[in-house]
């Protein structure tokens, strides 16, 4: 059985995402009994990862889960300026968060929050677009950042003014006419978005469409921080390979954050010529990287 079905079948996980929570009182509840899971150590973290990657133990992912779910409740509230029930947030961000945990490696050196805060948003997120019915509320890249950042950003919920466009358009890199256009989109009627939308640029954008990000996901970000470490591993051990004089030469040379020093300044250094300093410094050059693709 797929290991989320698992999850949302298990009786913990089942009885946090029923919809038992759309009413005032149960809501209180589940927000007092979620308060009640403790956060785990890093230590622990990794062990119910590890357990849940190695044997697929649905009881570590549960874990998991239930000492997230408070993040999820979290990340929810800043969605509360569209008018959807704060229980079907919640919902969807634990949806978001069931497939971050399914798809995180302990392995990686990072924490599951960082790892899950962008599958939690991205859920939610597509929540949002589905039940806001706004007829082209974003079709735009700027108008899909306007959508996710206008309301917090505004300061109450009178009509901006020009300063206050002018500051926002600064702070998203958009153009003040763009804020305002939304700002009246929002505050707008609302209008069916089921079908794709035609806009005027070369693309047209369903509502799914909206949710694309700049950024790559979290696995890539994983991907590109591990092979840094991997090449930042080997060049260290490749000019620990060297003697002293040819590491302190490549060091002054190239890995001097602040200011590289000449040939001619090693050469004074060290008592030789500058050209035989460049000779030391190839030779060194084609050793470390010798030794780096050999790691």
């Amino acid at each position: 059985m797929h290991i989320l079905t698992c999850l949302i079948r298990s009786r913990i996980i089942n009885a946090l995402t029923l919809p038992s929570i759309s009413s005032l009182d149960s809501y209180d509840q589940y927000m007092r009994t979620i308060k009640t899971f403790p956060m785990l150590t890093a230590e622990e973290e990794h062990e119910y990862a590890t357990r849940l990657k190695k044997f697929n133990d649905l009881e570590a992912a549960q874990q998991l889960i239930v000492s997230h779910l408070r993040l999820v409740a979290k990340i929810a509230r800043g969605y509360m300026g569209y008018g959807l029930p704060q229980s079907d947030l919640i919902q969807e961000g634990n949806i978001g968060l069931m497939k971050a945990v399914k798809r995180f490696d302990p392995d990686h050196g990072v924490r599951l929050v960082s790892f899950a805060i962008h599958w939690i948003k991205a859920e939610i997120h597509e929540y949002v677009i589905r039940n806001w019915r706004l007829v082209k509320t974003a079709t735009t890249k700027a108008q899909r950042k306007l959508f996710f950042n206008l309301r917090s950003m505004k300061d109450g919920i009178n009509t901006l003014n020009p300063e206050e466009v002018n500051q926002i358009a600064a702070k998203l890199n958009v153009k003040p006419e763009e804020v305002m256009e939304m700002e009246y989109r929002l505050n707008g009627q609302e209008l069916s978005l089921d079908t794709p939308v035609d806009t005027d640029d070369d693309e047209s954008y369903n509502p799914l469409a909206y949710l694309e990000a700049d950024t790559p996901e979290p696995s890539a970000f994983l991907e590109q921080e591990q092979n840094e470490h991997l090449q930042s591993t080997a060049l260290s051990n490749a000019l620990e390979s060297l003697d002293d004089r040819s590491r302190r030469i490549l060091e002054a040379r190239w890995l001097n954050e602040k200011n590289n020093s000449t040939l001619h300044d090693l050469a004074g250094e060290f008592g030789v010529s500058a050209e035989r300093i460049r000779q030391i410094e190839q030779k060194a050059m084609q050793n470390v990287k010798k030794a780096m693709l050999a790691a």
